[in-house]
């Protein structure tokens, strides 16, 4: 299988998502928006990721390539290709399926469950409820003809399937001891004494967290491989 990923800032990558893939020993491209790289065509890549970053969908002024990013994902969506957008990447695909991208109530930044839909074959095999590594501010509703995925306390909609092959997720499964150590260096102004929000030193040192997170990942991507592709 051919993976590409858009990667928005230098320090948010794939994660635990590359362990996977090498291991299964797939192809890896991608295009770093923030050096404005060009896009692929997409009839060269069988699986699109779309990563995080703390830019805003709607911030097209500041961010051009923002416009061009959409339309590209609309056509992998249109040319039936797989696509998982985590976190900023889900919301990207919300907005590109009509939904509407906004501000949440709070802001969720750490280590909080989430319940998860059990209805979804993209989940198979995967606990009613998982802690997960939660950074953002925004959130979006269920696109139309699109399952919700799951909840937290702090965000109603934590992500959604459209297509049996088209999958946002609010919320981290990638996330890794160092890519949140990338995270908090590179944005550390907005750990504040909030009720969603939690302290680094608390983030960093769950331990047992990171392990269940990257084996709850491993499964989620074994039933993309599986079920997508079908």
């Amino acid at each position: 299988m051919r993976i590409h990923y858009l990667q928005h800032v230098p320090f948010e990558n794939l994660g635990n998502i590359e362990n996977w893939a090498l291991e299964k020993g797939f192809a890896l491209s991608s295009t770093k928006l923030y050096k404005e790289e060009d896009l692929p065509e997409v009839e060269s890549f069988d699986f699109l990721i779309i990563l995080g970053g703390p830019m805003n969908i709607y911030e097209e002024d500041k961010y051009s390539w923002l416009k061009t990013e959409k339309k590209f994902i609309k056509k992998a969506v249109e040319n039936k290709k797989i696509v998982l957008g985590i976190c900023l990447g889900a919301q990207l695909i919300a907005d590109v399926l009509g939904a509407k991208v906004y501000q949440n109530q709070h802001k969720e930044i750490g280590w909080f469950p989430i319940k998860l839909a059990q209805n979804q074959n993209l989940f198979k095999n995967m606990p009613e409820e998982l802690n997960a590594i939660h950074w953002h501010g925004d959130t979006f509703d269920i696109p139309k003809e699109s399952f919700p995925v799951g909840s937290s306390e702090a965000c109603q909609n934590q992500g959604f399937v459209y297509d049996n092959k088209v999958v946002g997720l609010q919320f981290h499964l990638e996330t890794s001891p160092e890519s949140l150590k990338n995270l908090i260096d590179n944005c550390q102004d907005e750990i504040k004494e909030e009720k969603f929000i939690q302290t680094a030193e608390y983030m960093l040192s769950q331990n047992e967290n990171f392990e269940e997170l990257k084996k709850n990942l491993y499964v989620f991507l074994d039933n993309i491989e599986r079920e997508a592709l079908k």
